[in-house]
């Protein structure tokens, strides 16, 4: 064995064990500690990528001493190591650009507590995306719960508090619905083991026995991962999830976490079930419906929004609609189209988060497009961050939104009897993220007579509790002496680390977009190796 096969095993440990470190660590020593660890991995990653790139074949990693179907096992494969790879690159940047406003937004006494959920977060996406044991995903899946709600309560505002309540609530139904279905699953197959449990899936299915069983198997599954990755309609943890956590924890949780559990469930399908499977039992059938409808509904309740926060949440409710309609389509050129807007997702929607924090600190802190008029001229660095993201969530050429929405475009004719339910909700929604976004980018850059934000009449503010949120946050601005527009203000929202993360996510964006062919054919000989 190559000891670069060890890396998938090492990576998942290097992550756990920071976060034990950082338990008895200060808040700066735990940051870097975590900066570290994420720095470490996605080289790992990156060398795991490339080991199965050249050789052209996954391979499994035996944990322990015992073989299947009683031991654990991990396995790599390109499509592993592309996404954990990309994985790091957007945890690393989100971690890096946010950390002024951490500092800011978490207690000195809890920082080292964040940076331990940061860990945890990290070790848990790793396992989901190396692991080929199915409760050890359970386990994992109920960290990666556990590290998210504490990334939204760190801000320990009321609103944050609330969001995380919701957001246990929500996941916990989900992780217990995913439980169940893998009950179920042992119950008829005598397997956890990924590889052995797809044989013993083909046997049930050749020789006609627990038709049924099989079936609310595969819809426990999917529903339960459905409703943890915010798919329409069991979104409603979204909005305020991703709209009052740190801008870290945002650009995380946004981009990383619910793409994470869409990964496991394509893994489900390719390893356990079986893509034929899946497809003759229809679940296929109702992830495209709800998939199309979250992309309307999603679009649709952001035209709504006059806070940008909840804008760019409800964006994420209609683009994790376009993976499941990708996965959906039953074809393999639908789930080319799923797993790179995955990976275009990811790295877009963390720039916005990153990027709108820069334009709400020189607007007194608000977040409503009003006061936000004309932000990108006193913020120009996170004005063109958040344009380069808004562009590409459009689909604007050169981005990596417009390489998603064309690979979905060109899958939909592979699936004759979708394809014009695919295209119209491609065009109709599209149409509806331009107006959404480009109306906020035409306020973004339209200046005002003072060069300062413009501030609401009482009845355009929002409500009590961010009203009490933003003014704590505003009497530590004032205090300063840096208020909205002024120089010193434009110098604080931009720090040198939110400024290298914007510069490296346009970047990242630009590479999704201008080089996507190699990106492709990687996902296409991974899903070769996947099943």
């Amino acid at each position: 064995m190559s000891f670069v096969q060890n890396f998938p095993f090492f990576s998942i440990i290097i992550a756990m064990f920071s976060g034990i470190v950082s338990s008895v660590l200060s808040g700066k020593k735990a940051r870097a500690v975590s900066i570290a660890a994420i720095t470490v991995t996605t080289v790992l990653s990156a060398f795991v990528l490339a080991f199965c790139l050249r050789t052209g074949q996954s391979y499994t990693y035996m944990m322990g001493h015992f073989p299947a179907p009683w031991g654990n096992e991990i396995r790599a494969g390109v499509l592993e190591g592309l996404t954990a790879l990309l994985f790091g690159v957007v945890m690393f940047l989100s971690v890096v650009g946010g950390l002024r406003y951490t500092e800011e937004d978490v207690e000195p006494s809890k920082q080292n507590l964040f940076y331990i959920m940061i860990d945890l977060m990290l070790s848990s996406l790793l396992a989901l995306i190396y692991t080929n044991d199915l409760f050890t995903a359970y386990v994992f899946v109920e960290i990666n719960t556990i590290a998210g709600c504490g990334l939204i309560m760190m801000s320990q505002t009321g609103r944050s508090l609330t969001a995380a309540i919701r957001y246990m609530v929500m996941s916990s139904l989900g992780s217990g619905l995913f439980l169940i279905g893998l009950s179920l699953l042992y119950d008829v197959s005598g397997q956890l083991l990924m590889s052995p449990a797809k044989e013993a899936v083909a046997r049930i299915v050749v020789d006609g026995s627990y038709q049924i069983p099989l079936l609310v198997i595969v819809a426990v599954v999917s529903v339960g991962l459905a409703i943890k990755s915010g798919l329409f309609p069991f979104h409603y943890w979204i909005p305020d999830t991703y709209g009052y956590a740190t801008p870290t924890a945002s650009a995380v949780l946004s981009g990383l976490v619910s793409k994470g559990y869409i990964f496991l469930l394509i893994k489900f399908f390719y390893r356990v079930i079986g893509t034929e499977n899946a497809a003759h039992s229809h679940i296929i059938n109702a992830l495209f419906f709800f998939g199309v409808a979250g992309m309307m509904f999603g679009s649709l309740r952001a035209i709504m929004q006059t806070d940008t926060r909840k804008m760019i949440a409800y964006s994420s409710v209609a683009q994790i609609g376009y993976i499941y309609m990708g996965i959906g389509l039953g074809t393999q050129a639908g789930m080319i189209a799923a797993i790179f807007h995955i990976f275009s997702h990811g790295a877009t929607k963390a720039l916005l988060f990153i990027s709108s924090v820069g334009l709400y600190k020189v607007s007194g802190d608000r977040t409503d497009f009003l006061a936000l008029r004309g932000s990108a001229y006193r913020n120009r660095l996170a004005g063109a961050g958040f344009l380069v993201g808004a562009l590409s969530m459009v689909g604007f050429p050169m981005l990596a939104g417009f390489i998603s929405k064309l690979l979905f475009a060109t899958s939909a004719f592979a699936s004759p009897h979708k394809m014009l339910i695919t295209l119209i909700a491609l065009a109709v929604s599209t149409v509806l993220n331009a107006i959404y976004f480009l109306r906020l980018m035409i306020g973004l850059y339209r200046p005002t007579k003072s060069g300062s934000f413009v501030e609401p009449a009482p009845a355009e503010r929002t409500g009590g509790g961010e009203e009490a949120d933003r003014k704590g946050r505003g009497a530590k601005q004032a205090e300063k002496g840096a208020g909205p527009g002024s120089g010193s203000a434009a110098a604080a929202a931009n720090p040198w680390t939110m400024r290298i993360a914007i510069v490296c996510f346009i970047i990242l964006n630009l590479i999704l977009g201008l080089f996507s062919q190699p990106i492709v054919s990687a996902i296409t000989d991974g899903l070769a190796m996947f099943g």
